[in-house]
């Protein structure tokens, strides 16, 4: 087995795994590994600007919610059909991120942390002022009749497991690839020392905002996938919690790896939902152990394996 061949051998391990689980795992845990699915595709997203670009973004939330509300709102007041609402919601989110890209990229570092911030805080005040519409915090449910597609029940645990696999299948493959390619490659440059980038003759702006574009759609396709599954759509989705996550997926797992957004939200997602069975101080548990990994394991669980022992793991 070549070095390069190891990486696409893992890729396909993964989702050979995800498929295996579905007939081992009991319901409460199939119907967990759907969520994890949709929200590691998020985590995804993210992980292509953040870990690959280096660029801090505390706005994410806003292309989650644009997926989630563009394809809601679409279904429910639009009365659109299941597919064309969820590329609605995906191209929305596509159009922000370029919107909102072509904006905060005037500025760097730190203000470009903050400038998305105040972006996504807007985006958020935004689907409370139309509450009419949004129903804001309260939020609005989709119906399962609105959920089907081509006779296929997607609220059925088989229809909601199965269409997480494929949309999270897409991204996986599609992401890894796109880090293989010369495009793939700039960005790990500009993360990696974006001056140096520039020397070289890249024009170091369009590639980010590139970078910012895609995770955005991916991020889109996330919330549309949320609120195509699970039925629910609401202005938590849009708050400063969620552009928090995915950082900590990616922290977790390892940025800049493409298994490390999987591990990361698998990890969390159950290391919430066991404490929080054992104790009701369970944020106090989850805190302590975050801080013991970012002490112990700083590059991420995924990271610190490729440091330690697997050194081909992409």
């Amino acid at each position: 087995m070549t070095h390069f061949s190891k990486p696409n051998v893992l890729h396909i391990g993964v989702l050979i795994a995800l498929v295996a689980l579905f007939f081992v795992l009991p319901p409460y845990h199939a119907g967990n590994l759907s969520r994890i699915m949709v929200l590691t595709i998020y985590a995804m997203g993210y992980n292509i600007l953040f870990g690959y670009t280096g660029l801090l973004s505390l706005g994410h939330a806003m292309f989650f919610a644009a997926g989630m509300y563009g394809f809601g709102l679409a279904t429910n007041l639009g009365g659109v059909p299941l597919p064309i609402a969820f590329i609605i919601g995906v191209v929305s989110a596509g159009v922000l991120a370029a919107v909102v890209g072509a904006l905060a990229l005037r500025t760097v570092g730190v203000a470009f942390m903050i400038v998305t911030l105040m972006f996504a805080q807007t985006a958020y005040l935004i689907v409370l002022y139309f509450g009419k519409y949004t129903r804001g915090d309260e939020g609005f449910v989709i119906q399962q009749a609105q959920r089907t597609f081509a006779g296929f029940d997607l609220t059925s645990e088989t229809g909601r497991y199965v269409t997480a696999l494929i949309l999270f299948s897409i991204c996986f493959l599609g992401l890894a690839h796109l880090v293989q390619t010369p495009f793939g490659k700039t960005l790990i440059a500009i993360g990696e020392n974006e001056e140096r980038a520039r020397m070289l003759g890249y024009d170091t702006t369009i590639h980010k905002l590139k970078a910012i574009i895609i995770s955005g759609v991916v991020a889109g396709v996330a919330g549309a996938a949320y609120a195509m599954l699970f039925g629910y759509v609401g202005a938590t989705f849009a708050t400063v919690q969620y552009s928090i996550l995915p950082l900590l997926w990616v922290l977790l797992g390892g940025a800049g790896t493409t298994v490390g957004p999987l591990i990361g939200v698998f990890f969390m997602f159950y290391l919430i939902d066991f404490s929080s069975s054992v104790t009701t101080a369970y944020l106090l548990v989850v805190g302590v152990v975050l801080v013991l990994l970012t002490m112990f394991a700083p590059k991420g669980l995924c990271g610190e394996l490729r440091r330690r022992v697997f050194p081909w793991l992409p």
